[in-house]
């Protein structure tokens, strides 16, 4: 079997956040939810866009900001994800690709449009999404090249895309080539409300032994195993999966990983200015931290690192420097 050329190779939905300043008045002209995520049809999606201000455009979604911190920390990356042939499509490409990430998916021609979350941010710092899900939701299995999945040490999956028939008959095809490769197979619960649409067949990955590496929140915990109780719960998938991680905001992280117990404390922080992309930064820390073989519990500091980095300014992409940020875990 040849050696992986490509640290974690991620799918999940490709999305441009489109963040442009609101007012108050304008938020209640436009009859949005204030600090609320909505999901919306294209002409809504056209709406809404054409009201923004002069906006920052850049690639988002669960698992691509998670190849963004795991590039930043320097592991070699590469993201499957469907856009459409259109303007969101073109800067989602070239952002992602800008990243020292790789990107091949063919893009997918005609309607919908590729994904955005329109975002209004009030000047007391309330994000207000409106996300459509576009183009994302359509990525075909044929996209796939089962020979670069087989090249990454760990196939990573977001949750949030196996709602979706069409990207998730893909994700059971990655899961294939990638088990068929001897590599391991992450995935990421995303939320609570996709373990109540799709649960069983979690847990049936889970059963199968197709999952190698879990990463779930203590909600997602309790909603995946029916157990209330943190530690009950974190037994019963670590008896299962081969390395269970799961984050409790201020009360840290825990993970097992064959038999190993770790836990740390979440790192300091000033101020809490926005938890989006919290978790999807954990889990590149933890994830740079495991494919560089590197203890549990420095994995668990690595992604707490990240986190506290991603919750301490708007935005769900990393602004400092995340390997100067990690130096002294790492050495």
């Amino acid at each position: 079997m040849s050696e992986p050329t490509i640290d974690v190779i991620a799918i999940g939905n490709a999305i441009v956040d489109v963040l442009a300043p609101a007012s108050e008045e304008q938020i209640a002209a436009l009859g949005l939810a204030k600090g609320g995520m909505t999901l919306v049809e294209p002409d809504r999606a056209r709406e809404l866009y054409a009201a923004m201000g002069p906006a920052r455009e850049i690639s988002g979604g669960s698992a691509a900001n998670t190849l963004a911190g795991l590039a930043q920390l320097g592991a070699q990356c590469a993201f499957i994800g469907q856009v459409a042939d259109d303007q969101f499509g073109h800067v989602f490409a070239h952002d992602i690709r800008a990243g020292g990430i790789g990107f091949d998916t063919p893009v997918r021609n005609g309607e919908p449009a590729t994904a955005q979350c329109l975002i209004f941010v009030t000047p007391d710092g309330q994000r207000t999404m409106n996300t459509f899900l576009g183009a994302s939701q359509f990525l075909p299995a044929d996209a796939l090249d089962e020979s670069v999945i087989a090249s990454a040490k760990v196939l990573y999956l977001e949750g949030y895309l196996w709602d979706p028939e069409e990207p998730r008959r893909a994700m059971r095809r990655a899961i294939s080539a990638a088990r068929g490769a001897g590599r391991e197979v992450a995935f990421t619960m995303s939320d609570a409300f996709v373990i109540a649409r799709h649960g069983d067949d979690f847990r049936a990955l889970i059963e199968e032994g197709q999952i190698d590496i879990l990463f779930a929140n203590e909600h997602e915990l309790a909603a995946l195993t029916g157990l209330e109780d943190f530690h009950e719960g974190l037994d019963q998938l670590a008896a299962k999966v081969p390395c269970v991680v799961v984050t409790r905001s201020e009360k840290g992280a825990h993970a097992v990983r064959r038999g190993e117990v770790a836990h740390v404390p979440a790192q300091p922080i000033d101020k809490v200015v926005d938890t989006t992309g919290a978790g999807d930064l954990f889990a590149a820390g933890f994830l740079f931290g495991h494919v560089r073989g590197m203890a549990l519990d420095t994995c668990l500091t690595l992604g707490a690192i990240c986190a506290a980095e991603i919750i301490s300014h708007y935005g769900a992409r990393p602004e400092a420097d995340l390997k100067a940020l990690v130096a002294d875990a790492v050495a």
